[in-house]
């Protein structure tokens, strides 16, 4: 199996076969918009301006599962995301990554990756806090663990990386690798 058997929502409602995305690196993240990460939205719509030509998308999906950072409709968060941060790169509609609701895409992520920690400095501390008082077993499944969790699927359509919240600087050299 690969990410190219899943279909997905996209932001309008309609369904996209992620098998349209096939030979790209891709990026799929879980956002929101009242975050503290949020702001990274800037970073990813400047690695998507770097790479795009050399075939780089990124697939945003919206989630509201932590700490309810994801309220508005799809179409409030998509005019949040275009005018706030100008991205342009796919959004699809707003899904949950964890639990009984979780989209067969999300399943298919956490099934396959496991949680290596958040990383270390006062940002990894806090999310470490924060976290385990919902999930005390955190550090021992794949569940998603906050909002901007990224996976990077390479051109085969494989998982290539999973990179938590704060990990920007590795995604991006894991990202020139792939390409």
């Amino acid at each position: 199996m690969s990410i190219y058997d899943f279909t997905v929502k996209a932001q309008d409602g309609s369904e996209v076969s992620l098998a349209d995305y096939k030979g790209k690196v891709l990026l799929v993240v879980n956002t929101a918009t009242g975050c503290g990460f949020t702001p990274q939205y800037e970073e990813l719509q400047k690695m998507y301006d770097d790479y795009r030509e050399r075939g780089f998308e990124i697939l945003d999906f919206p989630c509201n599962q932590f700490g309810d950072q994801a309220p508005g409709t799809d179409e409030e968060i998509y005019t949040f995301c275009t005018g706030r941060f100008g991205i342009t790169f796919p959004q699809f509609s707003k899904i949950d990554v964890n639990g009984e609701n979780a989209i067969p895409l999300y399943q298919w992520l956490t099934s396959n990756t496991t949680f290596e920690g958040f990383g270390k400095g006062p940002s990894a501390l806090v999310l470490s806090g924060v976290v385990k008082k919902m999930d005390k077993d955190y550090k021992h499944n794949g569940n998603i663990k906050w909002n901007f969790t990224k996976f990077l699927i390479d051109r085969n359509g494989e998982i290539a990386g999973r990179f938590e919240p704060m990990n920007m600087k590795e995604l991006r050299a894991k990202v020139e690798q792939c390409l």
